[in-house]
């Protein structure tokens, strides 16, 4: 602070230079380039549902963000802080024109969803974005932290995610060497879930086998009910749309009748386990990323590790 007994000369002076000096900012290697970023951002917006979780797991409040999948229009699980956050459309239609009257200074948003509006967006504020989502959300939390200053936040927020990943391995003993199916039943298309997935990374770090017919680093393959069988595991856990829509579930119910998935010998064992799409899919940060822990403990019968 300034002591009084600087001239009035000396003070106007250095008030003017401190306002002529712009604010500090710093450059950021991203997926579609560099970018300077302010320091210290005060209104963030983010355009995807990964990087909502993740800064809100940092503590950082965006005074807008991409709606959930589902929801009206948060997940249940973080809609309590985003109670005063700007839905800006889904990550794959953002509402430009609402977006820029929030006067961001900086925007968070990933090339494969945004890239066709990444100069519009620019335009606004500075622009970053990951290169990808899903799978790599741990890398991408690290990276939005670094961006918004807060990267020992981040890589301690990822260590304790690896730290209870461990936790629950060995508290499983045996039952970690279950090989573990995953599906998802939809009315568009019915897919068996490998492990370049955002569950399916989840249960790699835990320490779970995959099926032969699964044990692939990729996405998914689309199935038919005559491919039913390669569902097969020592247990199975399955999702369909959490909303329970007409459409969905007389479709999960038409599966789960048929004869092939009656007979595979997980569903016979009572081991084909409806699990929620939101938290083992689609919402894909680091809160979901924790409730599907909370559900492979309850399910598993084990002591809770939060």
């Amino acid at each position: 602070m300034l002591k009084t007994v600087f001239a009035g000369t000396r003070i106007a002076l250095a008030a003017a230079l401190l306002l002529s000096t712009p604010v500090m900012a710093r450059e950021i290697t991203h997926a579609m380039g560099v970018t300077d970023v302010p320091d210290n951002p005060q209104r963030v917006v983010i355009l995807t549902n990964e990087g909502t979780e993740a800064l809100l797991y940092l503590g950082v409040v965006p005074v807008g963000a991409a709606q959930s999948w589902s929801g009206d229009p948060w997940y249940d699980h973080i809609a309590a802080p985003l109670a005063d956050t700007v839905p800006l459309g889904t990550e794959l239609a953002v509402n430009l024109e609402i977006l820029a009257t929030l006067e961001p200074d900086l925007i968070l948003g990933t090339k494969v969803r945004q890239e066709s509006i990444y100069p519009q967006l620019s335009a606004i504020a500075p622009t970053v974005m990951t290169e990808t989502i899903g799978g790599e959300w741990q890398e991408n939390l690290k990276f939005y932290a670094d961006v918004l200053g807060k990267g020992a936040e981040g890589e301690a927020a990822v260590a304790g995610f690896a730290d209870r990943t461990k936790k629950i391995h060995d508290a499983l003993g045996d039952a970690v060497n279950e090989e573990i199916s995953m599906v998802r039943f939809s009315p568009n298309r019915t897919r068996i879930y490998y492990k370049d997935t955002f569950s399916g990374l989840a249960l790699s770090q835990i320490g779970f086998k995959r099926p032969a017919a699964q044990d692939k680093d990729e996405f998914a393959t689309e199935v038919t009910k005559e491919r039913i069988p390669e569902m097969e595991g020592d247990r199975i856990f399955y999702f369909s749309d959490d909303l329970n829509s007409d459409e969905a579930t007389t479709n999960l119910n038409d599966w789960l009748n048929d004869p092939l998935w009656l007979n595979l010998e997980a569903v016979k064992a009572g081991k084909a386990q409806r699990v929620s799409e939101i938290i083992w899919n689609t919402a894909g940060g680091i809160y979901a990323a924790h409730l599907m822990l909370d559900d492979i403990e309850k399910i598993y019968g084990l002591a809770s590790t939060r």
